[in-house]
């Protein structure tokens, strides 16, 4: 299977950005233990600051993966953009987020994605996304 990572604003910051909440691990190292974890399968993993190369990166996504693991960070409750892209494209996409979002400011409640995704992980730390990978496998 050939998994795409996606990954929004201030992901590239894990591992020194609130580390209370997010943990030291940075995506880099996480990111080996996926691949090792999954040998059979290719991930890879895209990081972007800016909604439209997340866009553009999801419409890539068509023909090109079997599933995207997406981490919107906060377009999660903003982007109806983000949202029509998954809508778009016949690449199953699962949302997943480091933390739960019900448990955060009541602004990260919503998830404008969640309707449109395969289905939601949340707050399980970094192994949020081994989970949106084994709910790919499936």
């Amino acid at each position: 299977m050939k998994i795409l990572i996606l990954n929004g604003p201030n992901l590239n910051l894990q591992g020194r950005r609130d580390t209370d909440i997010y943990g030291t691990q940075t995506f880099e190292e996480y990111l080996e233990v996926l691949q090792s974890r999954y040998p059979q399968d290719e991930i890879e993993m895209f990081q972007s600051n800016v909604e439209g190369e997340l866009i553009n990166a999801l419409h890539a996504s068509v023909g090109e993966y079997d599933g995207v693991v997406m981490n919107a960070g906060g377009y999660t409750h903003t982007s109806v953009a983000i949202r029509d892209a998954i809508a778009a494209i016949s690449t199953p996409v699962v949302e997943v987020h480091i933390s739960s979002i019900l448990a955060r400011e009541e602004f990260r409640h919503i998830s404008m994605l969640a309707p449109v995704c395969q289905g939601s992980i949340m707050g399980f730390g970094l192994d949020s996304y081994r989970l949106g990978i084994e709910a790919l496998h499936k």
